[in-house]
């Protein structure tokens, strides 16, 4: 039986490489060859590759995603029925996204947007320090990712709040949970920080409502999914000086369009969903293992909860 490997052309061979290392024994094919499709056991795959096309393969029993989210995955049609679908999980990959996220917040904190700015018209101008202990951090999402940016965060003396839907408790996180709590953590928040699934429920939370409710002259961080943001409200809010500046690292539509506003916006720091990249080596192992597990009727690892949606 054989895998399926589908990803940007670019990084093909190094998932093929890096499974090889795993498990030398597995037949890997790269899409769209994918030879016989009753061959095909196991799909490793990541945001472009096209749902329907995985109905071509009668016994397909695991799907796997080449990243944390799913989102992709979960899109009408969906995966094909009855066959489940496991995320990633990596240590890397959570590193990565905490670079991310400390990087903006600094970037943002230390007032380097400003100096950037004296640079380019020659000025030297001392501003007014920080303080660090008054700079409030509220991050949507305590998950994976949230979590381990929240205690990177907070390991540098900022005071740090988290949001879920649900109620979840965090050593040195002050946690808010549910509509009203969304609310009551907004409100007390100079940099926002999204990194929560994309669900139904968190489509669009960042919104102009939700704009609104943060202190003037907060910040905005998005590394989760483009849709959590509604571009044209944060626009708005720039415009009026209500929000400082952004950092977006993802987008709806992806590329970003060459002509959108926030290319050239003096506020916006653009990432092209670089935030973090699965380094194939480190993720290898867990796919595998998942591959084998699958294969021998085993509980899979990482496995998502559809109801959930992640």
């Amino acid at each position: 039986m054989a895998i399926l490997l589908s990803t940007k052309s670019g990084t093909m061979l190094d998932w093929k490489a890096a499974l090889l290392a795993v498990d030398p024994s597995l037949d890997i094919r790269l899409f769209p060859d994918a030879g016989d499709p009753a061959r095909i056991e196991a799909a490793v795959c990541w945001t472009q590759h096209d749902m329907m096309e995985l109905r071509r393969y009668p016994n397909l029993k695991l799907l796997v995603s080449m990243g944390a989210g799913v989102d992709h995955l979960l899109r009408p049609p969906g995966p094909p029925p009855g066959v489940p679908v496991a995320r990633l999980k990596d240590a890397r990959l959570t590193q990565g996204m905490t670079e991310w996220v400390l990087l903006n917040v600094l970037r943002f904190h230390r007032q380097d947007l400003e100096y950037r700015a004296q640079q380019a018209a020659r000025v030297w101008d001392e501003l007014p320090a920080p303080d660090t202990a008054k700079r409030r951090v509220g991050i949507l999402g305590l998950g994976e990712l949230g979590g381990a940016a929240a205690e990177a965060i907070r390991a540098l003396g900022f005071p740090v709040m988290g949001w879920t839907r649900s109620p979840r408790a965090r050593d040195g996180v002050t946690c808010f949970h549910g509509a009203d709590g969304l609310e009551a953590m907004l409100r007390q928040t100079d940099i926002l920080v999204c990194l929560l699934p994309l669900t139904t429920d968190t489509r669009g939370v960042i919104n102009a409502r939700t704009l609104a409710l943060l202190p003037k002259g907060a910040f905005v961080i998005n590394a989760a999914r483009g849709e959590h943001l509604v571009a044209e409200d944060l626009l708005a809010a720039l415009v009026s000086g209500h929000i400082a500046a952004a950092a977006l690292d993802v987008f709806e539509p992806e590329p970003l369009p060459a002509d959108h506003p926030f290319w050239a916006h003096p506020k916006v720091l653009v990432w092209p969903h670089a935030a973090s990249i699965t380094i194939p080596s480190s993720a290898a192992p867990q796919v595998v293992e998942n591959i084998h597990r699958a294969r021998e009727g085993r509980p899979l690892i990482n496995l998502v909860d559809f109801s959930a949606g992640y």
